[in-house]
């Protein structure tokens, strides 16, 4: 896990400004605190999955992590709670990134904190022939402002009212998600999959959307001035009412 995690601070952009010894001192907690959980956890998953809930209420950075990864052991290894893992980590993010309203975000794009981007990489990579039928992950009204979602399999889920702006959401699959009033200010969007996806009134000024899959979107009242089309797909899309100058 520490390797993993080393690797991901340093090619994340929008944490490297963590320096040599704050990793040190972070992934020598995550291990100390791994090494409690390995001592102490339930024999059974059930009873492993209500203490790492617990543990997720003690907000570090050395704790959530090292519970993250549990929880990801949990999905990988028991198929069974599978889903009720991912539930547990978009609560976890939900309520750690609450949504702030447009008016009141500044224009530097703020840091996503350190477990909530790890937790998203482990949604985004999570198997989607393990979800239930006709139920879906609840990621709306959050702020993941620059958060690194390339090639992530967001598949279905409920970003409504998310703040995604200057996100890289390169080659993401979001076939089908709900990204009503989302903002994707100058998201990179790149090659991503948004056929079916809804998303009316969301505001993709400047985002960067060639050769994006958008076949049967729905883009009613979106704000897509400025916003990069070469390339991408529109054939069937919902273009009514939306803002396409410049």
């Amino acid at each position: 896990m520490l390797t993993v995690i080393i690797n991901y601070f340093h090619g994340v952009k929008n944490i490297s400004s963590i320096n040599n010894s704050q990793l040190s001192k972070i992934c020598l907690g995550i291990q100390a605190f791994q090494e409690k959980i390995n001592q102490t956890q339930c024999k059974f998953p059930k009873g492993h999955l209500r203490r790492a809930i617990e543990q997720l209420e003690n907000n570090t950075i050395e704790n959530s992590l090292a519970v993250i990864n549990d929880l990801e052991q949990i999905a990988q290894n028991y198929p069974q709670y599978h889903w009720i893992v991912m539930n547990i980590l978009t609560t976890f993010i939900r309520k750690n990134s609450l949504y702030i309203p447009q008016e009141e975000v500044t224009i530097k794009l703020a840091k996503v904190r350190v477990d909530i981007q790890v937790a998203l990489t482990v949604i985004a990579q999570r198997d989607i022939n393990k979800d239930p039928e006709n139920e879906q992950l609840d990621l709306s009204h959050i702020d993941i402002r620059g958060a690194n979602l390339n090639r992530a399999n967001l598949q279905q889920i409920n970003l409504y009212q998310a703040n995604l702006t200057g996100a890289n959401l390169t080659e993401a699959n979001l076939a089908g998600a709900i990204l009503s009033a989302a903002n994707l200010e100058g998201a990179n969007l790149k090659g991503a999959n948004l056929e079916g996806a809804i998303l009316s009134a969301a505001n993709l000024k400047g985002a960067n959307l060639k050769e994006a899959n958008l076949h049967c979107a729905s883009l009613y009242l979106a704000d897509l001035h400025g916003a990069i089309l070469n390339d991408s797909i529109l054939h069937g899309a919902n273009l009514r009412e939306a803002k396409l100058s410049g």
